[in-house]
């Protein structure tokens, strides 16, 4: 059955072609398995609350007929704005219009949260930019900037809310221009896409613009919202879609609300966060969990930018996805929010997770990975500029920046073939990672540090879960020993300055290279304690509770990149010179550099599931969520690379000019 929705239609219909539905929701309503919703071109302000759920088989679709020509959008126009003084105006919403929910009431705030700043929900627009939320009505008429914004120029225009009655007021300084003769809207409702229930799966959103909702903070142990998302069932396919301006986040794939364990520190304080973390995943288990219900959802093809928390999030229910071929872009920039979930994508337990051939760029982190990463790979993507610009301050309660942040996890993780250009490439207060055929600018950060606290003069060890292979079931928790990684066959250039006072335990160490690895043994190091037949628990704790061996090999190193000290096969050239150059026209992204010609004939072999081996902790292979063998024969573009390999993502050294997205 197909139903037609125009908003542009003369009067309410039935949804046939001739007489349309004019709302989406009118659609949402009665779609059964194997439906398709046709939504026409134009502006569609509701929230869609799909009912009824689609199968394996037989998928509900929500497709825009024109691609991006269909909006939907949680915000309303507002106009009337009457001048206070200078280039400060106001205006009064009757706060009927927000129903049960009112977003300039409701403050960002729960578990992880850190800004000192009180922030509501609710944003206040200006031709399609949001504004920045002040303090204060004299902040607001100042007009200053906010000092951490990473862009000054739209840091400048600013609005100030309080409550008189029934009403919402609203101020805002627009810096000269006129609001009733610009485009102004305010968010109104939380959400533009999602089910109000859970286990509505099997959903297909195609080719909508989705912009502008009230949505709250999105930690961990608590429900996670966002413009769109499955709400914790199985099988969306989000695609070709334009997702914008959230206040918190753009696509959730993230947790079911748990009233026992919502926002539990927060709300409670009596027991630490990360405690609450684990309950929520032992909780988990008991409301569903599983593979066969849970996730298994795409993220394909969409343009998600101008979130200020995360431009995608998931906290459990995004295992066994795929986020391919997407823009994520200006995640977390205006640093009005401060906490701890912000990334371009940010995702705790990232079970056969695959994020591969993306663009993430200006993001405070490019992807962020949270405990649990089992089984994740990172191909593919190009990453750059994932980091505070130069000068600017980091704002408090804000996270330093990265490219990839894999945190207090057992692994398998296996990051390769990307293009990692920011200045930290690869940040692992974790375990069981596997690098292989990156081009790196950046440094690896966090070594042998990020992970537990000395609490009451104490080490106070953070455990964290690992899984049944290729399931979400717990298999044992446990804290991190460092280690257990493999660092195969990438380039690393020090393109950036250094800082001596900088430690690898540091999250902004800026020295590319290997070198921080050189505190790890070797294999043959490690196995030598349980050499020995006789068991011997007390005399092994030690060992147990040593640093675990890391594999090293094959890796080029330009500009003074260092070199862990027991590689074998390598190339250092220190002469420097080396340039590598991202370059922007009309969109396209390329590369210029001149490394390739200073590789001559270094060359080594093809990396293997079976040369990576077993993660230590959860006993699992590098490999791919079926279980069969990785063999890394392909490039950056998908290219064969041949019986032997040149170091970093491309198989040949002229691709390294090829538009790259």
């Amino acid at each position: 059955m197909k139903y037609y929705v125009d908003i542009q239609a003369g009067r309410e219909g039935n949804g046939s072609r001739e007489t349309p539905f004019r709302r989406i929701q009118d659609a949402a309503k009665i779609a059964l398995p194997g439906d398709e919703i046709l939504v026409a071109p134009g502006v569609y302000r509701e929230k869609v609350n799909p009912i009824h759920a689609g199968t394996e088989d037989q998928r509900i679709t929500y497709r825009s007929t024109e691609p991006r020509g269909a909006v939907i959008t949680g915000a309303e126009e507002v106009t009337g704005w009457k001048k206070v003084k200078g280039n400060t105006w106001t205006v009064r919403v009757n706060n009927s219009v927000f129903g049960s929910y009112n977003p300039y009431t409701t403050v960002v705030c729960g578990d992880w949260y850190f800004s000192p700043a009180i922030r509501h929900t609710g944003s206040v627009y200006l031709n399609d930019r949001a504004m920045y939320e002040t303090d204060s009505l004299k902040a607001c008429e100042a007009g200053k900037p906010d000092p951490f914004a990473w862009n000054q120029e739209e840091a400048s225009f600013l609005w100030y809310t309080e409550q008189d009655g029934n009403d919402t007021v609203l101020y805002a300084n627009f810096q000269g221009k006129n609001p009733n003769e610009e485009k102004v809207e305010i968010s109104v409702r939380r959400n533009c896409f999602m089910p109000e229930e859970t286990g509505v799966g099997y959903i297909t959103v195609s080719g909508f613009v989705l912009t502008k909702a009230a949505t709250t903070w999105a930690p961990p142990a608590a429900y996670q919202d966002g413009l769109i998302g499955p709400h914790w069932s199985r099988g969306w396919i989000i695609e070709d879609c334009e997702v914008s301006n959230s206040r918190c986040c753009g696509i959730s794939l993230g947790k079911y609300l748990d009233p026992e364990n919502d926002m539990y520190f927060f709300h409670k304080r009596v027991k630490s966060p990360t405690q609450m973390e684990r309950d929520a995943v032992c909780r988990g288990q008991y409301h569903g969990w599983l593979k066969e219900k849970v996730g298994s959802h795409i993220v394909r093809r969409c343009e998600v930018h101008h979130c200020e928390q995360t431009g995608i999030v998931g906290r459990m229910g995004g295992v066994f996805s795929t986020i391919e071929d997407c823009h994520i872009h200006h995640i977390c920039n205006s640093q009005q929010l401060g906490g701890a979930e912000t990334a371009g994508i940010k995702l705790h337990a990232a079970i056969d997770v695959t994020i591969r051939r993306n663009h993430i760029h200006d993001c405070i982190m490019g992807v962020w990975l949270d405990w649990e990463a089992q089984g994740a790979r990172i191909s593919q993507n190009l990453m750059h500029n994932n980091w505070r610009p130069e000068g600017r301050e980091q704002a408090r309660g804000a996270m330093f920046s990265t490219d990839i942040f894999i945190e207090v996890g057992h692994g398998p993780t296996l990051i390769d073939n990307n293009l990692l250009l920011s200045p930290v490439s690869v940040t692992i207060p974790s375990e069981g990672i596997a690098c292989v055929h990156n081009l790196m600018l950046g440094a690896f950060s966090l070594i042998n540090s990020g992970v537990d606290s000395i609490v009451n003069g104490q080490r106070e060890p953070r455990y964290t879960p690992y899984h049944i292979r290729h399931r979400t079931e717990v298999a044992g928790f446990m804290t991190i020993l460092h280690g257990d990684d493999r660092i195969y066959n990438n380039i690393f250039v020090q393109a950036g300055p250094t800082d001596p006072e900088k430690k690898p335990t540091d999250a902004d160490y800026r020295t590319v290279g290997t070198a921080p690895f050189d505190i790890f043994p070797t294999k043959e190091e490690w196995d030598a304690p349980f050499a020995d037949g006789i068991p011997n628990m007390g005399g092994l704790a030690q060992a147990h509770f040593g640093h675990l061996p890391v594999w090293v090999d094959g890796n080029a190193y330009f500009n003074g990149a260092t070199v862990y000290h027991k590689e074998n096969h390598f190339l250092e050239d220190s002469k420097g010179g080396v340039k590598v150059v991202l370059t922007e026209k009309d969109g396209h992204y390329t590369l210029k550099t001149n490394l390739y010609s200073r590789l001559k004939s270094f060359r080594d072999g093809i990396i293997t599931s079976d040369l990576l081996g077993i993660a230590f902790e959860p006993e699992q292979r590098f490999e791919n969520p079926d279980g069969t063998e990785i063999i890394f024969n392909r490039d950056y573009f998908g290219n064969p690379r041949g019986v032997d390999t040149l170091p970093g993502p491309f198989a040949q050294a002229e691709d390294s000019g090829k538009q790259l997205w």
